[in-house]
C-alpha cells in the first residue's frame, strides 16, 4: 500500500505537469515572434521571387549555351574551372533558396497562421509542401557535388515549381500586410509595412 505521503507528492507533481502543459498550451496559442517573424517572412518571399526563383537569373546560372560554349571554344583547363565555379553557383543557390524556404516556413509556423487565418487543409498542405521542398533542395545539393551544375535540370524545375506553390501561398497569407503599407514621399512607397 502508498504511504500518505507518497500519494500526496505524486498528487503535487501530477498537477505541477498540468499547470506546465496548460503553460505551453497558451504560449503556443499566441503568435511567436511578433513584427520580427512578419518581416523575416517578408523578407524570404522577397528575396525568392525576386532574387533566386526569375527564370533570368535561372537561365544565367544553369544556362546550358554558356557551357556549350565554353566546351566548345576553351582549353581543358578553362573548361575546368568554369565547370567547378559553375558548381560553387548552382550549390550557392540551392543553399539559399533552402535558406529562405525556412524563413517562410517559420513565418508560417510563428506567425501566418493566426493573422491569415489558414485553413487546417492549407496548413497540412503547406507543411508537406515545405517538407519535400527542403528534401528537394538536399537532393540539389548532392546532385550539384556529384554531377555538377548541370546535372540535375528536371529537380530544378520541381524545386521551382515547389518553390513558386509556396510563394503563392505564402504572398495570400501575407495579403494584411498590404492593408497596412504606409506611401510616405519620404520612405520606400513600396516597403513599408505597418504591422497590426
Amino acid at each position: 500500500m502508498i504511504s500518505p505521503m507518497i500519494q500526496l507528492i505524486l498528487t503535487f507533481l501530477v498537477v505541477v505537469g498540468v499547470f506546465v502543459a496548460l503553460y505551453f498550451l497558451s504560449r503556443r496559442s499566441q503568435p511567436a515572434g511578433g513584427s520580427e517573424s512578419l518581416l523575416e517572412g517578408r523578407a524570404a518571399l522577397d528575396a525568392l521571387q525576386r532574387e533566386l526563383l526569375p527564370p533570368e537569373m535561372l537561365d544565367r546560372i544553369f544556362s546550358k549555351a554558356d557551357h556549350e560554349y565554353v566546351s566548345q571554344d576553351a582549353s581543358a583547363a578553362v573548361r575546368e574551372l568554369f565547370l567547378k565555379e559553375r558548381r560553387k553557383i548552382a550549390l550557392s543557390w540551392a543553399h539559399e533558396l533552402r535558406e529562405q524556404i525556412l524563413s517562410l516556413r517559420r513565418f508560417h509556423l510563428g506567425s501566418a497562421r493566426f493573422y491569415a487565418r489558414l485553413s487546417v487543409r492549407t496548413e497540412i498542405k503547406l507543411a508537406l509542401q515545405f517538407l519535400s521542398l527542403l528534401f528537394l533542395c538536399q537532393i540539389l545539393r548532392g546532385l550539384f557535388f556529384v554531377r555538377g551544375a548541370y546535372g540535375a535540370p528536371r529537380v530544378v524545375g520541381y524545386a521551382v515549381a515547389a518553390s513558386a506553390r509556396i510563394c503563392s501561398i505564402s504572398e495570400n497569407a501575407m495579403s494584411f500586410l498590404k492593408a497596412g503599407e504606409l506611401d510616405s514621399p519620404s520612405e520606400n512607397p513600396e516597403r513599408t509595412p505597418m504591422l497590426l
